[in-house]
């Protein structure tokens, strides 16, 4: 039977446990801390670790999960923005303007429905250059996926790009 997401609340702390393991197997040697941020902006929860990034100071960016990878002077953030709806732009556009303002390491854009809207704009009409963000030789990609309900995790053979 299918399961059914009531609340996008629902998917925030399976979200973070997948992330955390998402980061400790490809960050080997870093520490490795993920939180529901959901209901808090970025600049106190990045102060409560310690973390001063200072565009997100006074801005209203609310990360639904979390990641910091920390190793000695270096720090990599991780977002991932949750949906228990169809993506439409519009999502893409919070996530991608959280990226251009702050450039983490990785973004993850996870629904539980489907990829909506952006499947024809990814996958038709072929515009991947619509999930890049970073700077100079460092461009990244914002990542597009649904959520397997069942295991938990984003389907990792439909993700948009290929990881």
């Amino acid at each position: 039977m299918a399961k059914i997401v009531n609340k996008e609340t629902e998917l925030y702390e399976p979200m973070r446990a997948w992330l955390e393991n998402y980061i400790k197997d490809k960050y080997k040697g870093y520490e490795v801390i993920t939180q529901d941020t959901h209901n808090e902006r970025l600049d106190r929860a990045l102060s409560k670790l310690g973390i001063s990034v200072a565009v997100a100071i006074g801005i209203d960016i609310q990360i639904d999960v979390l990641g910091v990878a920390r190793k000695k002077e270096k720090t990599k953030l991780f977002f991932i923005e949750a949906k228990k709806t169809e993506l439409t732009l519009r999502d893409l556009g919070q996530l991608w303007a959280y990226c251009k303002l702050i450039d983490p390491e990785e973004a993850f854009l996870i629904t539980s429905a489907t990829i909506g809207s952006l499947n024809k704009i990814l996958n038709t009409f072929k515009r991947e250059d619509l999930l890049d963000f970073g700077e100079g030789k460092t461009i990244k990609k914002m990542k597009i996926a649904k959520w397997d309900l069942n295991a938990n995790m984003p389907d990792l053979l439909n993700i948009i790009p290929k990881i």
